[in-house]
C-alpha cells in the first residue's frame, strides 16, 4: 500500500498504537523498533488483543492477511501523520529551542485557549515518535495547533518540520546541550535553525527574541539568502523593532512583570500592563513575551492574554514552588544543561531567604566539555555563597569542589534520612534522568 491507501485504512480505523500492551479494539498496531525491542515480534499478538491491522517492516512477521508490510515503520508513522495533518487547513505553530520549549508551549496554549480550540503537544512528546502521535490528535474541533519539537542530533528538526509542516514558529534559545549528538554549539544552532530554514522557505511568520544574539544571527543568515518572511520581535531591550516589550518587576519568588505593545514607526506605545504569575525565575520573562506576541498576532485581546498568563500554573517539575512541613522547595527537576543551570542559580541568588540550600544533578550528554561545564557550575556556586550545596552524579565528582557529592539520588535519600534540612529554601535542579523529582517528599 502507498501512504494514501494506508491513510484510507487509518480513516476506517482511526487509532494508531505502537504499544502491544495497549491494543484498543479496531485499532492499527504499528511496529516500531528500539535499542532493546522489536515491535515486529508483537504484531500477531496485537491482532489477537483486538487490533484490526498491524503494520510491520520485516517480512518474516507478515504471518496474517491483516499484517501489512512496509519498508520502514517509523517513516510510515511520520508519513501517515503528515497526511493526517494535511487534512486540516489550520495554523500550526512549531516550537523548538534548548531551554523553555515546554513552558513556552504551555503558555502559548493557555493564551490561545482564551479564543480558540487548541491542540498542543502533551508533556514533552517532541521527538520523531511523539510529534506524529501529537498530529494524530488533530480533529474537526481543532482551530489551532502548537507542536513542540526536540532534537539531539543534526537533522532532527528538519525531520519534524517536514512531518508537522508548521505555518509559523519560534526558537526559544540555543545553548550547549546534547553536545555529544550535535558535536558543537554550532551544531546546536544549525539543527535548531532547521525550523527557520523551513519557515523561510515557505514564507511563514517567525517569532524572535530580539535580544538573543544567536537567534538574530541565525535569522540573518537565512534572510540574506533572499527570504523575507514576516518577523515579529519581542524582548526586554529598547530596540525600535520590538513589537512586544517586557520588564521584570520582581521575583519574590513568583515572577511579576509588565509589558506593552509598541510601534516606533507609527509613534505608538500602549500603556504598561502588569501581570503577576505563578512562574519562578526571571528567565521565564522571555517565554511569557513569546506567548504574548503569538497571542497578539492571533488577535487575542490584551485582557485575555493577561488572564491566561496570570492563571497559568506550571506542572511536571518545572520551576514549581512546593511548601512542605519543613522547607520551601523550588523544584526544577526535568531538564539540566549549562544555560538552564546558570539561569536557575542566578535566579536563586535573587530570592530572599535566611537559609538557602541547593541540590543539583549532573548535566548529561556534554561530551568533551563536560568537566569544563561542571566546573563552571562549581564556580557559580562559590560566588553565590549558599548555605549548603549537595551535588549529585559522577560528573560533579570529577571536578574540584569543596561541596558534598553523591553518586546518585539514592545516596541523597539515605543522607536525608539521617540529616533532614529544616527551615530552608531549597533549589532542586537537575534532569529527569537524575531522579531528583523523588526528593520533595523527603524534604
Amino acid at each position: 500500500m502507498n501512504i494514501k491507501e494506508l491513510y484510507q485504512l487509518y480513516q476506517q480505523h482511526p487509532t494508531i498504537t505502537t504499544d502491544s500492551r495497549y491494543c484498543p479494539e479496531d485499532s492499527i498496531f504499528l511496529a516500531l523498533k528500539g535499542a532493546s525491542f522489536n515491535g515486529n515480534q508483537f504484531a500477531q499478538q496485537a491482532l489477537e488483543k483486538g487490533c484490526a491491522f498491524a503494520i510491520v517492516d520485516e517480512k518474516e512477521y507478515q504471518t496474517d492477511k491483516r499484517i501489512i508490510l512496509v519498508d520502514d515503520c517509523l517513516q510510515t508513522l511520520k508519513e501517515l501523520a503528515r497526511e493526517h495533518r494535511r487534512q486540516y487547513s489550520i495554523p500550526v505553530i512549531g516550537i523548538t529551542g534548548t531551554n523553555g520549549k515546554t513552558t513556552t508551549k504551555e503558555l502559548i496554549r493557555s493564551v490561545l485557549a482564551e479564543e480558540y480550540q487548541v491542540m498542543a503537544t502533551e508533556g514533552n512528546y517532541n521527538n520523531d515518535v511523539g510529534v506524529p502521535k501529537t498530529l494524530f490528535r488533530l480533529d474537526s474541533n481543532t482551530e489551532i495547533a502548537v507542536v513542540e519539537m526536540g532534537a539531539s542530533h543534526p537533522g532532527d528538526i528538519k525531520t519534524l518540520v517536514d512531518t508537522a509542516e508548521p505555518t509559523s514558529g519560534l526558537i526559544t534559545n540555543v545553548g550547549r546541550a546534547h553536545l555529544q549528538g550535535f558535536g558543537s554549539f554550532e551544531g546546536v544552532c544549525n539543527t535548531k535553525g532547521e525550523l527557520y530554514d523551513y519557515l523561510c522557505a515557505h514564507d511563514c511568520p517567525i517569532f524572535v527574541n530580539r535580544d538573543n544574539e544567536h537567534l538574530m544571527r541565525m535569522l540573518s543568515e537565512r534572510t540574506k539568502q533572499g527570504n523575507s518572511p514576516d518577523v515579529y520581535y519581542y524582548g526586554q531591550s529598547d530596540s525600535e523593532d520590538i513589537l512586544i516589550r517586557g520588564e521584570v518587576i520582581r521575583c519574590d519568588p513568583f515572577l511579576t512583570f509588565r509589558w506593552r505593545e509598541q510601534d516606533h514607526d507609527a509613534g505608538y506605545q500602549s500603556e504598561w500592563m502588569e501581570v503577576s504569575t505563578h512562574l519562578i525565575g526571571a528567565y521565564n520573562l522571555d517565554n511569557l513575551l513569546a506567548a504574548i506576541t503569538i497571542g497578539y498576532v492571533n488577535d487575542i485581546a490584551f485582557e485575555k492574554i493577561n488572564h491566561a498568563l496570570s492563571n497559568y500554573v506550571p506542572t511536571n517539575n518545572r520551576s514549581q514552588l512546593m511548601k512542605t512541613e519543613h522547607n520551601s522547595l523550588i523544584v526544577d527537576a526535568y531538564n539540566a544543561n549549562p544555560s538552564s543551570m546558570k539561569a536557575a542559580i542566578d535566579n536563586f541568588r535573587l530570592i530572599e531567604s535566611d537559609k538557602k540550600m541547593v541540590i543539583l544533578g549532573m548535566m548529561g550528554e556534554l561530551g568533551s566539555v563536560s568537566e569544563e561545564e561542571h566546573q563552571k557550575v562549581i564556580d557559580m556556586l562559590q560566588e553565590a555563597h549558599f548555605d549548603e550545596v549537595w551535588l549529585v552524579g559522577e560528573e560533579f565528582q570529577k571536578v574540584n569542589s569543596q561541596y558534598r557529592t553523591f553518586s546518585n539520588t539514592e545516596e541523597v535519600k539515605q543522607a536525608l534520612s539521617q540529616q533532614k534540612p529544616e527551615g530552608m529554601t531549597i533549589l532542586i535542579k537537575g534532569s529527569n534522568a537524575n531522579h531528583l523529582f523523588e526528593l520533595p517528599p523527603l524534604l
